[in-house]
């Protein structure tokens, strides 16, 4: 499968199901090839995780849970730390550019980390899970000793994990900030079905394709998605933890009036549905705006970091 079968409003969808990053690059893509994990703050091999009462060493962290390890990546500094995920198909090195910037305009300590599957993180059998990726992050904190005073920022696929995270972890988000993320109110039935038609074909050809890490991660995502986002679309952001919302001018849905149109519905009714939630549009960018506008995205988590300290 190459880029230009896809069409436009397909890689839409895709951008919500799968990894787009890697579906042009399919063919190229074979486990001796894998992601590689983002370079850490230090030059130094990965460190022991550290005890809950001191701070973490600078570096790569390699924290297991439930039977995997994962990579988690600290920028030394002070409270409240930041922590940076990434959207579907993309690990922690997607916020190589933006680390050392927040870092020199906040003074916080920042934290970035690979999903199971991703970058230098194994693997884990079975369908993607939202809740089991809040599982992961819910560990890899704790073990670095960052309990409390967190300001969450996720991008695209990130912003199921970070609905499930602050509603299993109560008082340890301080603030967040969600980047063109996925919201419950987008999950609708009939958006669903309309993911799921689209996305069909692209999945039924990565089944038959040679197995690899990226190939794997695909399906994975793909898997048993209506089911998984009909119970996302019950959960509830707690109105304890204030929000920005940045939502992309274009949408994942550039190529669909309608589909954009339900997005940017979805992104209003987050932001209507409980307090201290702002909503910032970054105009003039795609669906992804950290690369779009990393100005803008450095401004706004700066700014809840200043909010929370």
């Amino acid at each position: 499968m190459t880029t230009q079968k896809i069409s436009r409003f397909h890689r839409a969808a895709l951008a919500l199901v799968l990894p787009v990053a890697v579906i042009g690059t399919l063919a190229a893509c074979d486990d001796s090839a894998a992601p590689q994990a983002a370079p850490a703050a230090s030059p130094e091999a990965a460190v022991p995780s550290t005890s809950v009462s001191a701070a973490p060493a600078a570096g790569l962290h390699m924290i297991a849970n439930n039977g995997h390890q994962l990579a988690f990546h600290v920028t030394p500094g002070g409270s409240p730390t930041i922590v940076l995920d990434a959207g579907g198909g993309e690990d922690s090195s997607y916020w190589d550019a933006l680390v050392p910037q927040l870092s020199q305009a906040t003074g916080s300590q920042i934290i970035t980390y690979d999903r199971a599957g991703m970058g230098a993180s194994e693997e884990v059998q079975g369908p993607w899970d939202p809740q089991a990726a809040a599982s992961d992050l819910q560990a890899g904190l704790r073990e670095l000793g960052v309990t409390q005073n967190v300001v969450l920022a996720g991008h695209s696929q990130a912003g199921e994990v970070a609905h499930y995270f602050v509603l299993a972890n109560p008082g340890v988000v301080s603030g967040a900030v969600l980047i063109d993320a996925n919201v419950p109110q987008f999950f609708t039935d009939t958006q669903i079905q309309r993911i799921v038609t689209m996305t069909a074909p692209q999945i039924e050809e990565l089944k038959k394709a040679p197995s690899t890490k990226a190939n794997r991660q695909l399906i994975a995502t793909a898997d048993n998605f209506g089911p998984t986002h009909q119970a996302y679309h019950k959960v509830s952001w707690p109105d304890s933890v204030p929000v920005i919302y940045v939502v992309s001018d274009k949408t994942p849905f550039d190529g669909s009036p309608q589909d954009a149109q339900a997005w940017r519905d979805a992104a209003a009714a987050f932001v209507k549905a409980g307090p201290d939630r702002t909503l910032v549009i970054a105009k003039g960018s795609s669906h992804d705006v950290p690369q779009d506008k990393p100005v803008l995205v450095l401004n706004e988590i700066a700014q809840m970091t200043a909010t929370v300290k």
